[in-house]
């Protein structure tokens, strides 16, 4: 299956040895590289705000690299769900990563086990991708910047929720299935009481995602908060659904 024709976030390619990849387990192992990405993204966000590179809270920086980085994560598998009702055989192991300086972080991945059918996808999602994948990334995350694991997890499910709408905005026939499996996975640990969906209009499959924690990203000057933001004035967030159902 071509992923990256949900776009970017979505890609996965197959891991060549002779390509230059690098383990995502690096990610888990070593702080060090976590370190190099949130001092590169913090150069980057500190430059479009007009600040010194030195300028922002390493916390902020980091957690809204985590929310990129989860979204990667969790993305292909994903699609991959949705499209086939089957859990791709992904873990830390198996995947790889290659340094950007901005934009998605190219992926691929080294399985070669077949999908795993499945009588409850969103149980094995929740188990295989969810505690498999990001857990342990998170963790490194909560561990070397001290970040809340509540904020951390709002962003794990954040990410989910927007997977779900980037997939349903570019194949608008799996609106419904996509909504359907990122709720369920919601409903299960560890994303329980991370957030939950809001369908504004019942006519509509299309439901808003409105997480119970922030990402941190309104520290940054004119950073703001984003759509599902626990921050964002219930006025201002209906005002957006109305914009999206319309538009």
């Amino acid at each position: 299956m071509n992923l990256a024709q949900f776009g970017p976030f979505f890609a996965l390619e197959p891991w060549r040895p002779n390509e230059v990849w690098r383990p995502l387990d690096e990610f888990v192992s070593d702080p060090a590289v976590l370190a190099d990405r949130i001092a590169t993204a913090g150069t980057v966000l500190a430059g479009r705000a007009g600040l010194a590179a030195d300028a922002l809270d390493q916390r902020v920086i980091a957690s809204t690299v985590s929310l990129g980085l989860f979204a990667r994560l969790l993305s292909p598998a994903f699609a991959a769900t949705v499209a086939t009702g089957a859990v791709p055989p992904l873990k830390v192991a198996n995947l790889w990563w290659r340094p950007v300086i901005v934009g998605p972080l190219p992926m691929a991945t080294s399985a070669t086990d077949p999908p795993v059918p499945a009588t409850d996808p969103a149980a094995m999602f929740a188990d295989r991708i969810v505690a498999g994948i990001v857990a342990p990334v998170l963790a490194m995350f909560a561990h070397r910047y001290r970040l809340s694991l509540k904020v951390l997890w709002g962003n794990a499910a954040s990410a989910l929720a927007g997977a779900a709408t980037m997939l349903a905005a570019a194949d608008p026939a799996v609106t419904e299935r996509a909504g359907s499996l990122a709720e369920a996975v919601l409903d299960l640990p560890p994303l329980l009481g991370t957030g939950c969906f809001e369908r504004p209009d019942p006519a509509q499959p299309r439901g808003f995602f409105v997480r119970r924690s922030c990402c941190l990203f309104y520290r940054i000057p004119a950073g703001g908060t984003c759509g599902d933001c626990v921050l964002t004035p219930t006025g201002v967030r209906r005002a957006q659904w109305r914009a999206a159902l319309t538009s």
